[in-house]
């Protein structure tokens, strides 16, 4: 699959490098954005707040599908009229969006291929976009577990400051595994 991951940091870094090593090809944009056009896929990986500039400084994005893994920390919002980054995401692109990739912690996908089992990458957006979101959850050492459509990336991206917590406290970085009892 041909993937464009737009932000350069932990995360879309981190997923770019498990994505190439699992054979797809990768554009990488940073700061001076670029053109998605060729992209089957695009991962959007910057601040909370950059969302806005991040989309404007990169062409070919209509009707891509559109993964969204950012976060809003602290006092940030979402764009006004939008309950979500990924609402957003989806009035700009026009196409398929999920929210993914958000509640996962960076720092360990290069431990991921070495659990006991494979964690789960919670998503919640628009059915068009499993096949693409199950693919690369699958190529980066996770399973997809879908929260619903897309008027749960709120909920989604609120869950992620419980992931935070739960990090900064006595446990650290962790992974997780949603199962059904018959799944352990």
């Amino acid at each position: 699959m041909d993937i464009t991951v737009i932000g350069r940091g932990n995360i879309g870094g981190g997923l770019a490098g498990l994505w190439e090593r699992a054979g797809h090809e990768v554009t990488r944009l940073g700061r001076g954005g670029g053109d998605a056009s060729a992209a089957e896929a695009v991962l959007v990986a910057v601040p909370g707040d950059a969302v806005p500039a991040a989309l404007a400084s990169v062409t070919g994005l209509s009707g891509k599908t559109v993964l969204d893994a950012t976060n809003l920390y602290g006092e940030v919002k979402p764009p006004a009229g939008f309950a979500s980054n990924a609402e957003y995401v989806k009035s700009v692109t026009g196409g398929p969006t999920a929210k993914v990739f958000n509640t996962n912690i960076a720092a360990l996908y290069g431990r991921i291929a070495t659990a006991r089992a494979k964690p789960s990458n919670l998503w919640s957006g628009d059915e068009e976009a499993r096949r693409v979101v199950e693919q690369l959850s699958i190529d980066a050492g996770y399973e997809a577990v879908r929260l619903g459509d897309l008027s749960l990336a709120a909920t989604q991206e609120s869950l992620a400051h419980a992931v935070v917590a739960i990090a900064q406290s006595d446990l650290g970085p962790f992974v997780y595994r949603l199962a059904t009892p018959e799944q352990l």
